[in-house]
């Protein structure tokens, strides 16, 4: 696949989640994006390769949190520090997606914007390459907000969901939608992270997708979108506009987060945008949510053993053992467990019960005197 021959497409890589779902690994000071779970680099690193395969490496911008920069250096040491945006603190996704553009609009105001997390697997780079490329035309021809979606294979709670009207399709012809890899259909609505029975309900529809994270519009789209549905945070962001490039530009940025509340892209944004549009992606997507889901996917971790090199399993069966080199581990009569283990904090819990994982964090948080674990 090669580069858009077009100078106004931008990539935008969020980079600041904490990711506390594979906790104890991931960690704040260290999160998920950050972690090496592929041979040849971090998650954020492999992120950035794969969207420089049709964007421009100088129009790749990253944002990340104060705390993090440091490693968004380690990961990119060749990365321009010009396309590191930085957060003064957290407030979701809306805000983040808001500062990006901000800079964008200033440097290219007939920009289309690709926006990605950070820390989300692709199996299948080509195909992913291609879906993008195929939504910035899209995004130039409908000039609506483009979001792209994954058909679900099960009932998933982790996931928030998109549903489509199937008989509208834009840009592709199917007698199955479901079977065309890149069609684009207009979104009906939105839903969040459902529970199993509602999750089951949404894989019967076959209407319902899940919803990546992936983004692409252009720049006086989402604009007139914060306009209309989030004009406080567009005020906050025009005076930023006013002082980016001067030296101002930091204490401004930090003066305008002190105030602003977190509020998430989806429901600041996508669930009120008049047009709204979602490509299918058929790209082997996981955002890696969960212990279970990187077992499944088997990702070759640093340190992990299954039934290797300084582990004994007697009598145990499916069991994932993470663990440091130089320690010895032995299971009994144990079956379906992962342990992940740290120099300082230790994880047991069954498979099937790795997505409360953040909820162990959270209470953890709660706790006096764990806080250093997090």
């Amino acid at each position: 696949m090669k580069q858009i021959a077009d100078n106004h497409v931008f990539a935008v890589v969020m980079a600041g989640g904490i990711g506390s779902k594979l906790w104890p690994l991931s960690r704040k000071k260290s999160p998920k994006q950050f972690l090496h779970f592929f041979d040849g680099g971090t998650m954020i690193r492999k992120t950035v390769e794969r969207i420089a395969g049709v964007v421009r490496m100088e129009n790749i911008l990253i944002i990340t949190g104060k705390q993090h920069w440091r490693l968004v250096n380690d990961s990119l040491p060749d990365f321009d520090a010009d396309n590191i945006i930085i957060e003064p603190t957290i407030r979701d996704t809306a805000t983040c997606i808001a500062l990006a553009t901000t800079f964008i609009r200033k440097r290219d105001p007939d920009a289309v914007t690709i926006v990605l997390p950070a820390d989300h697997l692709v199996l299948d780079e080509e195909q992913f390459l291609k879906t993008v490329a195929k939504g910035v035309g899209l995004a130039r021809e409908q000039r609506g907000l483009i979001t792209v979606g994954i058909h679900p294979d099960r009932p998933e709670t982790r996931y928030g969901y998109i549903q489509v009207e199937p008989s509208v399709m834009i840009g592709e012809e199917n007698d199955d939608p479901a079977d065309d890899d890149i069609a684009l259909f207009r979104v009906k609505t939105f839903a969040e992270k459902p529970d199993i029975a509602t999750a089951e309900q949404f894989l019967q529809s076959r209407d319902f997708w899940w919803n990546s994270g992936v983004f692409i519009w252009h720049v006086d789209d989402i604009s007139r979108e914060y306009r209309r549905s989030l004009p406080d945070l567009f005020e906050d962001m025009q005076n930023i506009h006013a002082f980016i490039g001067t030296e101002r530009q930091e204490s401004v940025i930090e003066d305008v987060y002190s105030w602003i509340h977190p509020v998430s892209i989806a429901y600041g944004i996508m669930e009120k945008a008049e047009k709204v549009f979602m490509l299918a992606g058929n790209f082997g997507w996981t955002d890696l949510g969960s212990w279970d889901e990187v077992i499944k996917v088997g990702l070759g971790l640093e340190g992990r053993d299954m039934d290797g090199s300084e582990v004994i399993m007697l009598d145990s069966k499916d069991v994932f053992v993470r663990k440091p080199h130089g320690k010895a581990v032995v299971t009994i009569g144990v079956d379906d467990l992962i342990v992940v283990d740290t120099p300082d904090a230790l994880l047991i819990c069954r498979k099937e019960q790795s997505g409360e994982v953040s909820k162990a964090v959270e209470m953890m948080r709660r706790e006096e005197g764990l806080e250093g674990f997090l």
